[in-house]
């Protein structure tokens, strides 16, 4: 084990981890440290090159805190989070499709009859949203779990607000015994993903724009069904051939339909997977 050159280092890392305890975690560290390796060789990576990725590494833990998390973000705008996504969430046909989690969700938001406005002062223009929760038979899925939340007309979501102290567009409804939900709230606009720190340095430095399609976010629940967590689109948008973190699918687009009065309509059914279903 002493000497060790370009050339045999990487299987000497892999004789380090002969007695992992876990099958899981020894394949894991395996190939990590395979990929890591061919990567520096591939690259011919310099010690600089690699102080600076330590660098870029420590500032986004520096950035990150209870409100904001610059690794996921680094995962989405990289692509990895849509990937984890699309490997974990092969769905039969006629299921709604999954897409990434985002950086923004926060555990315990406020509980909403069907009906209400969940905006609860958020600025934008107001919309109303409904649809119904079914299982891939056409069943309709009672009493699921709707977890909710959006930005502001601002393209902010209540927790980049640090004056206001209360949830603003974002909670959490029930379906009714035939599956439906309703709730008031905003429009949603194309907004840009935080882009004043590191991994907005890295969007800036490969030429892209750290913008994402206009959204709504859900996580539904419900017993007996597999955990759906997804977007809904506008079918308007100007990014959505161009999302900054990959996530959009073409049966989660739909049309937000101005009304007379200026406020708008969004429909959309969701159906989810049987937990017990193959696929």
């Amino acid at each position: 084990m002493r000497n060790l050159n370009q050339n045999t280092i990487t299987e000497a890392v892999l004789a380090r981890h002969v007695n992992t305890a876990s099958p899981r975690l020894k394949k894991i560290m395996t190939s990590l440290v395979m990929h890591l390796h061919q990567f520096a060789r591939e690259v011919d990576l310099t010690e600089g090159e690699w102080f600076q990725g330590i660098e870029f590494l420590t500032a986004c833990g520096h950035i990150t805190d209870d409100k904001r998390q610059e690794f996921i973000l680094l995962s989405d705008i990289l692509g990895l989070s849509m990937l984890t996504v699309a490997q974990n969430n092969d769905k039969p046909k006629g299921c709604t499709e999954a897409t990434v989690f985002g950086p923004f969700h926060v555990e315990g938001a406020p509980h909403y009859e069907l009906g209400a406005d969940i905006s609860n002062g958020a600025r934008g223009v107001p919309c109303l949203v409904r649809g119904t929760v079914r299982s891939l038979n056409g069943e309709a899925v009672a009493n699921a779990h709707l977890d909710v939340w959006q930005s502001d007309e601002d393209g902010l979501y209540d927790v980049q607000h640090p004056e206001i102290g209360h949830a603003q567009a974002r909670g959490i409804l029930r379906s009714n015994g035939e599956g439906q939900y309703w709730f008031k709230s905003i429009l949603a606009v194309p907004y840009a993903i935080p882009h004043d720190g590191p991994v907005g340095k890295l969007l800036e430095a490969t030429g892209r724009h750290p913008w994402r399609p206009a959204h709504l976010h859900f996580l539904i629940k419900a017993p007996g069904y597999e955990t759906l967590t997804t977007h809904v689109f506008r079918s308007d948008d100007q990014y959505l051939d161009s999302d900054a973190v990959f996530g959009v699918r073409q049966s989660l687009i739909t049309d937000w339909k101005r009304q007379a009065d200026g406020t708008y309509l969004v429909e959309y059914d969701f159906v989810l997977k049987p937990a017990s279903a193959k696929d």
